[in-house]
């Protein structure tokens, strides 16, 4: 273990659970597997309670699961006084706040400074990986630029270690599935069930979803966890007219981040949103529909295109083009219907192409291991 060891993590909170859950899940990677000290500073604890129930969300100091989070108040905090991290890690373009930059750059040895980026799979993410940017006020100090991705020129996705061996013995093992079911209010399906799971942003079709699944020809669970999308499964429950089908529809409460982890690795498909459900659904090996995080110039249907291009690129033809029309489908807000057939009728295959995706992510670092070796390897060697 470096002897310089502390790290301070920066988060503001812009896309609700995804930047406070990847934030907690790479600061509990670093302390956990890493042995670094960590300081995780959130502008919102409300949204970490949700995600870690443990959390009190009125503290300003307190350990959660082995990472110290502080309430980043930063017109409160005498940042000398607290001490200066030896790597500052800002993430998704959170600023440090500047009295901790001017501490920083009276400290000796200036301490290693990263900001960690969205994940994209665009490809100019591979170029701009790990470029310095010299601060313009704080001359001593270098900025070096952090992106996770899909690739072994990026750092990587997160991912704890043993995760994998977990889920395979999970999903090998129907009573640890069917206790799963039951400790969060749900019949177990039965074998020959499809399992949904539900996460995402306003604006996606639902309806057309649940209408399409209501003409499955076998029993469907559909499983939401408390928003939006529990919201519209239980409007789509209370149309008088609506056709339900084979469909057992479930709005359960909203799941803490390792509980959901196992939602997803017991469902047949799932829909993800944002960042942090969007990784761990790609560990999960299962067919899945991402919905990025909407953003008025349409930046989101760029990230979604680079990203089918990579995950589709083993698809034979007509797979990818069913792949690549649902999720399009599912991100306009129309067409779900016509998209539907030709997925579902592709599961199985698009399932194992899903697993051998994985597979493939495996073989590059996970991002706290890249973070570490970046740190202490390359800033310091």
């Amino acid at each position: 273990m470096s002897e310089r060891s502390h790290w301070d993590v920066f988060c503001r909170i812009v896309d609700n659970f995804g930047d406070a859950g990847v934030a907690f899940r790479l600061s509990r990677g670093l302390a956990r597997e890493h042995g670094k000290r960590v300081r995780l500073w959130l502008d919102d604890l409300t949204v970490l309670a949700k995600l870690h129930p443990e959390t009190d969300a009125g503290a300003d100091a307190q350990f959660v699961d082995g990472v110290e989070v502080r309430r980043w108040q930063p017109d409160a905090v005498h940042w000398r006084a607290e001490g200066i991290a030896d790597v500052v890690l800002e993430t998704f373009g959170c600023d440090t706040p500047e009295p901790y930059v001017a501490a920083m750059a009276e400290a000796k040895p200036h301490p290693r400074w990263i900001n960690l980026e969205y994940l994209s799979a665009e490809a100019w993410v591979e170029d701009s990986h790990a470029l310095p940017s010299p601060h313009p006020r704080f001359a001593p100090l270098t900025r070096h630029f952090f992106f996770p991705g899909f690739t072994g020129r990026t750092g990587g996705l997160l991912r704890e270690r043993g995760l994998l061996v977990r889920r395979d013995q999970f999903q090998s093992d129907l009573g640890a599935r069917q206790a799963f079911w039951r400790s969060i209010g749900v019949e177990p399906p039965p074998p020959e069930a499809l399992a949904v799971s539900l996460f995402g942003y306003a604006g996606a079709p639902y309806d057309g979803l649940l209408d399409a699944l209501s003409r499955h020809p076998g029993p469907v669970w559909v499983v939401a966890p408390e928003g939006v999308a529990s919201a519209a499964l239980a409007a789509w429950q209370g149309r008088a007219s609506g056709a339900k089908g084979g469909v057992r529809a479930y709005a359960i409460p909203f799941l803490p981040q390792d509980r959901y982890d196992e939602l997803l690795w017991a469902s047949d498909l799932n829909f993800v949103r944002g960042e942090d459900s969007f990784v761990r659904a790609q560990w999960a090996a299962k067919p899945f529909v991402w919905q990025p995080y909407p953003q008025a110039d349409e930046a989101h249907r760029v990230k979604l295109d680079a990203f089918l291009s990579r995950y589709t690129a083993g698809m034979d033809r007509a797979h990818a083009a069913a792949v690549t029309g649902l999720w399009d489908a599912w991100n306009r807000g129309e067409g779900f219907a016509t998209a539907w057939p030709a997925f579902d009728a592709r599961r199985e295959i698009i399932a194992y192409a899903t697993r051998e995706w994985c597979h493939r992510l495996c073989t590059h670092a996970d991002l706290a291991t890249a973070l570490v070796d970046f740190a202490d390897n390359v800033l310091v060697g």
